[in-house]
């Protein structure tokens, strides 16, 4: 099957970040939050953090297109964790040019290897942090993000502590998915059905605690009405489970 139209629903998702719906209110903006700018080799990419009071872990959100920290529902589903006192750190994993390229390519959002080397070099940067650095670390990733997440995973072993796919190519993740030993949720809709036999053949891969979560009526965006509600409480409940307590150092 071709990846491009899976992706292309949740890019446009990103392109509308900006604009009211009647469906998904993102996140307003919480106190500890900034915005920062995460330095990876040569380039430098744009994140928004967020720690509440007394975090007891932080979240890196992993997209495969440019613009993940405005997507509205990575931020709706961020704004659930920080009610459960888990900081978040929102990343473009592409910079501004490298995304008008892939706007005209389709080629850079499916570069795994690249947007792997950009999530591990974001979870270095979250390690050097004074204000991060004593907090477990756990991954969402959403469309070719959530197979990024799993390749970095696979490589930071001792620094990732759970992974969370919603509506993801985890199986773009390939051989990666074997060394993976984060527990890991892969959540999927009920009528996605281009993607649910993707997350069922990754799921069969991944070696360590892991579930596959479908939500009943739900679509790849997660528009219907509870649904995007559902993959936060997944979320959160996953993250609060496996992300031991840890405080800022």
């Amino acid at each position: 099957m071709s990846d491009e139209p899976l992706h292309d629903q949740e890019h446009q998702d990103e392109r509308r970040a900006g604009e009211p719906s009647g469906e998904v209110s993102p996140s307003d903006p919480v106190a500890g939050s900034r915005e920062v700018m995460v330095p990876v080799g040569a380039v430098a990419l744009a994140g928004t953090l967020t720690l509440p009071d007394r975090a007891r872990g932080i979240v890196l959100f992993a997209h495969g297109s440019g613009s993940s920290r405005f997507s509205p529902r990575n931020r709706f589903v961020a704004g659930e964790l920080h009610a459960a006192r888990l900081g978040t750190l929102l990343i473009d994993l592409l910079t501004p040019e490298e995304e008008a390229i892939d706007r005209r390519t389709r080629a850079l959002r499916f570069d795994i290897g690249l947007l792997a080397e950009r999530v591990a070099a974001a979870t270095g940067w979250l390690g050097e942090q004074r204000e991060t650095r004593g907090l477990r670390i756990g991954y969402f990733g959403a469309s070719t993000g959530a197979a990024a997440a799993l390749v970095a995973a696979a490589q930071l072993p001792s620094a990732v502590g759970a992974v969370v796919s919603r509506g993801g190519r985890p199986d773009l993740a390939r051989d990666a998915l074997r060394r993976v030993i984060a527990p890991t949720l892969l959540i999927v809709g009920g009528q996605d059905t281009a993607v649910i036999p993707l997350n069922e053949a990754a799921l069969a891969s991944l070696p360590g605690v892991k579930r596959l979560e479908t939500v009943p009526g739900a679509t790849h965006l997660f528009e219907e009405p509870g649904a995007l509600e559902t993959v936060a409480r997944l979320a959160r409940d996953w993250f609060v489970r496996y992300l031991p307590v840890g405080d800022v150092a």
